[in-house]
């Protein structure tokens, strides 16, 4: 080589391995093709490896619509992931963000082998987006943007997934049996076992992160038998898929009523499936606020289903709550919990508007099963509905001074709260949870009451924004700001956790002193202004949630579940 060459080489070298990425444009080399990246900038200043948009399945068009996702085929060209791709379909300003083609995923790295350096491969953080499986989505500039988390060691990968009806749609026939949605996560998860070595990560150390949505996604992929084996520890954040929702194995009304809104015929599955294949995607995002019953409510509108078996690979094959009774799950290191005030939004949204409020007053029991998830129009939904009301509103009428805090509770507990509660009480029996109370209150949030400068507290999805770069909500927090602490505690812990499996191996002090929820204690670590431990997390309102909807039996079918004595 000559002199100078070798110089200007050497100098590359060393620049890479001491942290100063280059080229511009890195290029990995997979099974499937090349891919050509980009490289972007943590919050600390400290440069990385960005593959965003990349395609880890076939865009699911035509034929290929509701059904289980396709593997991507190997490519010739090279493979531009500089950019994001679209989210899927969902109500959206600009319509040109989303797309059909939308199985993507990013890869974010410090490190990419090459054949002259060898690199210790990293442990893969993989992120399930929040969004009620039907909005928001895993791209870097929206909901998910990496550069907290990548002033850490370790790979992360943020994925998107179809939404609404073209994810979750569910007839319980051959048609359309259901969980298409998780099932690109299973593929997704694939995709990394494949794939993610060449971008330094370690297949045999994934650990899955969900939130809201993803965390329910997260819980269901530890039961499931398409992912066994695919990731090796959990991250769950603010809500289960262990709760007082009933899993069915169909939601046909659902269906029918998105068909009626698209025009399609419903006395036959087959033609109203064959129907809806043939519609613009657009049109489902557009008619979605139509789907729910009042004022975007119920939250959780799909639901997970039990598919029959049609010979195809079942995402879900038996009922989360028993299997996680029975310990039929992936034993795997956990951390889950839930922020201090959850969901306060629609609370608030129903106390000021004098429509609302008054419907709720007059037909409570009618509506709180739509609201707070069970099963609704029998006589025990009614019983049900009546003893909510009086344990948390009372008997008189809804007003915003007398009832925020208590519809507050009535939503944060249904939707959330409790569905974590119960997962943590029938996970920590089999495997190690460390349990949280996320309560710290900043500058930013994602709702502010009563005016438009002051967050109402520690609610749904504050968390994330020291997590996750999200730039609609808060700007990215630099090392002046009095966010920076609760950015160090918790990308530190987040990490250590996805590295070893134990928060407490962090690098900053004082430590965090987690201990997990044993047989006898609801432990759990409150994250504020500062790291504390306590224990019994709203232990009295989740006992009155547990006597409402009780465990089933175990065993001969005779015996109840016991409640642990927390």
């Amino acid at each position: 080589m000559h002199f100078y060459g070798a110089v200007v080489f050497c100098a590359l070298l060393i620049g890479v391995i001491a942290g100063d990425l280059s080229p511009a444009e890195p290029i990995v080399h997979t099974g499937l093709g090349a891919i050509k990246g980009s490289v972007l900038q943590s919050r600390l200043g400290v440069n990385f490896y960005a593959f965003r948009g990349i395609r880890y399945a076939q865009p699911p068009l035509g034929d290929l619509r509701f059904r289980a996702p396709e593997p991507v085929k190997a490519w010739d060209l090279e493979f531009d992931a500089t950019e994001d791709g679209p989210m899927c379909p969902q109500p959206a300003y600009n319509k040109s963000e989303v797309s059909e083609d939308c199985l993507r995923l990013n890869v974010y790295t410090k490190q990419i082998p090459g054949e002259l350096i060898r690199i210790k491969p990293q442990e893969v953080l993989v992120y399930l987006h929040p969004g009620g499986f039907y909005a928001f989505s895993g791209q870097s500039y929206n909901n998910a943007g990496p550069q907290y988390l990548m002033d850490r060691d370790i790979v992360l990968v943020t994925v998107n997934y179809r939404l609404g009806s073209l994810g979750f749609m569910s007839t319980g026939t051959e048609d359309c049996p259901g969980n298409a949605g998780f099932k690109d996560q299973v593929m997704a998860l694939r995709w990394i076992r494949d794939h993610i070595s060449s971008f330094g990560g370690n297949p045999n150390s994934v650990t899955l992160m969900g939130y809201s949505a993803g965390a329910l996604s997260t819980t269901l992929h530890m039961i499931s038998p398409m992912s066994r084996g695919l990731f090796h520890r959990a991250i769950v954040m603010s809500a289960s898929g262990v709760s007082q929702v009933k899993i069915p194995s169909d939601q046909i009304e659902l269906a029918r009523k998105q068909a009626a809104l698209l025009g399609c015929e419903v006395t036959s599955n087959k033609k109203m499936i064959d129907c809806l294949r043939q519609k613009p995607a657009t049109e489902f995002g557009d008619s979605l606020a139509y789907m729910f019953v009042i004022s975007w409510n119920p939250v959780l509108l799909w639901t997970p289903v039990i598919e029959p078996d049609y010979g195809q690979e079942r995402f879900l094959d038996r009922d989360p709550t028993e299997a996680y009774l029975r310990g039929d799950f992936m034993k795997i290191p956990v951390i889950a919990g839930i922020t201090r005030d959850e969901f306060a939004g629609p609370a608030i949204e129903f106390l000021t508007n004098e429509t609302l409020r008054n419907e709720l007053d007059s037909s409570f029991d009618t509506l709180a099963p739509i609201l707070f998830l069970y099963e609704r129009h029998t006589e025990e939904s009614k019983n049900r509905s009546q003893l909510l009301r009086k344990k948390f509103l009372g008997n008189e009428t809804l007003s915003l001074n007398k009832s925020l805090t208590g519809l507050n509770y009535l939503f944060a507990d249904s939707l959330i709260g409790f569905a974590v509660h119960r997962f943590v009480q029938l996970a920590s029996r089999y495997t190690t949870v460390y349990q949280y109370k996320f309560s710290y209150v900043g500058r930013y949030s994602f709702l502010y009451y009563p005016n438009d400068t002051t967050p109402y507290g520690a609610v749904h999805h504050d968390d994330l924004l020291y997590l996750l770069s999200i730039p609609s909500r808060a700007p990215i927090f630099n090392v002046t700001d009095p966010e920076h602490p609760i950015v160090e505690r918790l990308t530190g812990m987040w990490s250590a956790f996805t590295k070893t499996g134990n928060p407490n191996n962090v690098d900053f002090k004082p430590t965090p002193n987690w201990i997990p929820v044993s047989e006898n204690a609801d432990n759990y670590l409150e994250i504020g202004e500062q790291l504390k431990m306590k224990e019994g997390l709203f232990t009295e309102r989740f006992a009155f949630w547990d006597k409402l909807f009780p465990l089933p039996t175990i065993g001969n079918g005779t015996e109840p579940f016991q409640s642990k004595p927390f």
